[in-house]
């Protein structure tokens, strides 16, 4: 029972960052293409709300990955990670199924 509740709770965290990674490269693109104007207060606390949560993240993957100029695979990349990160959780919860260590 508890377990359940920390598979989905993961699982959810997994999701939803997902979602702001996501959301964070679409409003960057319109925010560069001048679609979006940075200007309006919605916008911009809606930008900075997405770029404070996903920033830390990409500034680790940056750091890693080769430089390729103007192109920025960090989403890209952290994306691949959060899908893995879900593989693995739901692997560990068929692991102890089948192991009678969860009921």
């Amino acid at each position: 029972m508890f377990l359940d509740a920390v598979f989905f709770l993961a699982g959810a965290v997994l999701d939803l960052l997902w979602w702001a990674v996501m959301l964070a490269v679409i409003v960057q693109l319109l925010v560069q293409f001048n679609v979006l104007d940075t200007r309006n207060r919605i916008v911009w606390a809606i930008a900075d709300f997405l770029y404070r949560v996903t920033e830390p993240l990409f500034s680790r993957v940056r750091r890693m990955l080769p430089n390729f100029g103007a192109i920025d695979l960090s989403p890209l990349a952290v994306l691949l990670l959060i899908t893995a990160a879900g593989m693995l959780l739901g692997a560990l919860r068929n692991y102890l199924l089948r192991a009678g260590l969860y009921f």
